[in-house]
C-alpha cells in the first residue's frame, strides 16, 4: 500500500483532471468510428480512473461518474 500527502488544492486538482479524463472516455465510447477493441481498453482505463476519483472526491461528486454495469447492479 502507498500513501499520498497531498493539500486541498492539489486534491481538487487531481479531481477535476480525473473528471475531465473520464468526461473524453464517456464522449469518446459514443464514437462509432472508433473500433471495439480500443473501446474495450478505453472501458478499463475508465474503471481504473473511477477508482481514483472515489479516493480523492466526495461521494456526491463520484455519483454522476459511476460506470453503467454498475448502476444496474
Amino acid at each position: 500500500m502507498l500513501g499520498l500527502m497531498i493539500n486541498l488544492t492539489e486534491q481538487k486538482e487531481l479531481e477535476y483532471l480525473i473528471k475531465r479524463e473520464l468526461d473524453e472516455i464517456i464522449f469518446d465510447l459514443d464514437d462509432s468510428r472508433i473500433d471495439n477493441m480500443v473501446k474495450s481498453a478505453m472501458k478499463e482505463r475508465y474503471k481504473i480512473l473511477f477508482q481514483l476519483l472515489r479516493r480523492v472526491a466526495a461521494e456526491k461528486e463520484c455519483v454522476r461518474y459511476i460506470p453503467r454495469k454498475m448502476q444496474n447492479e
